[in-house]
C-alpha cells in the first residue's frame, strides 16, 4: 500500500470501504482539528462543538458507502458536521452566541493588545448580530478557507447564493460595525 500522506481522502475512503476500515483513523486525523475549529466558530462551545465533531464522524463513517466518489470527500464531510453542529444550535438556542477565538498578537506593548482586545470585542458583537445565514458562509470562506464550489457543496447551496450571501455578511458586518461605533 502507498504511503497513506501520498493517498487522496476519495482513494483512503475506497480502501475504508473494501479492504482496511481502520483506515478510517487517517482520516479523522486529516480532518479532526479543522472540523473542530468549524464547529466551534458555529456553535461558540468547546464541549459541543467536539460532540457535533464526533457525531459527525460516526455519521460519516455508517454513511460511508453512500459517498459519491466522483465529488470531494472533504465538502461531504464538512457537510455532515455542518449538519451536526446546526442540529446542536438549534436544540440549545439560549445558550450561543458567536465568537471566534482570533489571536492578534503584535508583540509591540500592552496598549496595543488592549486596543486589539478592544476591536475583536466589537468585531465579535457586530458579528453576533448576524443571522446563521450570513455567519455559515462567512466563516467558512474567510476563517476556513473554503473556496465558493466548496461553501456550495457543504451548504447546498448554488454558487451564485454563496456569493451573494458572502457579499450581504461583508456589508451586513460593516454596517453594523460602523452603527456601534
Amino acid at each position: 500500500m502507498p504511503e497513506l500522506s501520498n493517498l487522496s481522502d476519495e482513494a483512503i475512503v475506497k480502501i475504508v470501504r473494501t479492504k482496511d476500515k481502520n483506515l478510517y483513523a487517517e482520516i479523522i486525523r486529516r480532518y479532526e482539528k479543522k472540523l473542530l475549529r468549524y464547529a466551534l466558530y458555529l456553535i461558540n462551545d468547546e464541549s459541543l462543538a467536539a460532540d457535533a465533531v464526533q457525531e459527525g464522524f460516526i455519521k460519516a463513517y455508517v454513511n460511508l458507502h453512500s459517498f459519491n466518489a466522483k465529488m470531494k470527500f472533504s465538502s461531504w464531510l464538512y457537510r455532515i458536521i455542518h449538519n451536526q453542529a446546526i442540529n446542536l444550535i438549534h436544540k440549545n438556542k439560549p445558550h450561543f452566541s458567536f465568537e471566534e477565538n482570533l489571536e492578534l498578537d503584535s508583540g509591540i506593548d500592552l496598549e496595543d493588545d488592549l486596543i486589539k482586545k478592544e476591536l475583536k470585542a466589537h468585531l465579535h458583537n457586530c458579528i453576533n448580530q448576524m443571522s446563521i445565514l450570513y455567519k455559515e458562509p462567512l466563516t467558512l470562506y474567510f476563517l476556513e478557507e473554503k473556496t465558493y464550489e466548496e461553501i456550495s457543496d457543504i451548504l447546498r447551496l448554488p454558487i451564485g447564493t454563496v456569493g451573494t450571501r458572502i457579499n450581504r455578511a461583508k456589508h451586513l458586518v460593516k454596517k453594523l460595525c460602523q452603527k456601534k461605533q
